[in-house]
């Protein structure tokens, strides 16, 4: 797929329904299509939709290490539900080992270097082997979540991982989203009913305070335009 299709493809589906968006990649591209799942409300819905449209697709998440007890029980009650083995990568032990036995248990929070490094290994390096074999991801991304993901398309060539990316929500708001895990019964993380809207590693997550950004409380102590762990930087 040219990039040059990838433009028309955004602009041909942007006011499409994301059923419609998911069912046209998953059969463009078959076994080639995963969807990135971090057991957040967007991946919830697109699960559920995913499944529906075809319940062999891969459906695949990151286990940091690092995650909330109620991320992993979310996991169990999600693959019991649609009746799916949701795919879990792991970091590499070697390297974490290292890397927290030289700089410590929570290096991230002494400066950005360290945070992007644990991210990148708990993170992005376990993605980088989610992705081998495949032509094209699907993820959660919505335009309205920080002001990194604001430009965001349906469909965008991902230069990072050499990967088609289809980001079925990008135009849905938070009301849809939740609107739409309400109708249709959707599991969903407990913790979004106590204040996190994005939850991610347990250490780097909090509640956020009303009126805040929906991203605030992950990596609450960084300024807003650093606030990505690496897979989604443009």
């Amino acid at each position: 797929m040219t990039k040059e299709e990838i433009k028309e493809l955004a602009v041909r589906f942007k006011n499409s329904d994301p059923k419609e968006i998911i069912s046209y990649f998953i059969e463009r591209f078959g076994d080639k299509i995963a969807l990135s799942s971090s057991l957040g409300a967007e991946d919830q819905v697109l699960t559920e939709m995913v499944v529906e449209i075809n319940p062999e697709t891969t459906v695949f998440t990151l286990d940091t290490g690092r995650l909330f007890p109620e991320t992993y029980d979310l996991i169990d009650r999600t693959s019991k539900k649609y009746k799916t083995k949701i795919k879990v990568f792991f970091p590499d032990h070697a390297e974490v080992e290292e890397m927290v036995n030289t700089k410590g248990i929570n290096l991230f929070y002494d400066s950005i270097e360290n945070r992007k490094e644990c991210c990148r290994k708990r993170k992005l390096d376990p993605l980088k082997r989610a992705f081998e074999g495949l032509d094209a991801w699907i993820c959660g991304l919505r335009a309205d979540q920080s002001v990194t993901r604001k430009d965001i398309q349906v469909v965008e060539w991902d230069d990072n991982n050499g990967l088609v990316k289809i980001n079925p929500l990008a135009f849905w708001s938070e009301d849809d989203v939740w609107d739409y895990i309400n109708g249709h019964k959707i599991p969903y993380n407990p913790l979004h009913d106590k204040g996190y809207p994005s939850i991610g590693c347990l250490p780097c997550t909090r509640a956020i305070m009303e009126g805040e950004d929906i991203r605030a409380g992950r990596w609450w102590w960084e300024n807003p335009d650093t606030k990505e762990c690496g897979l989604h930087k443009k």
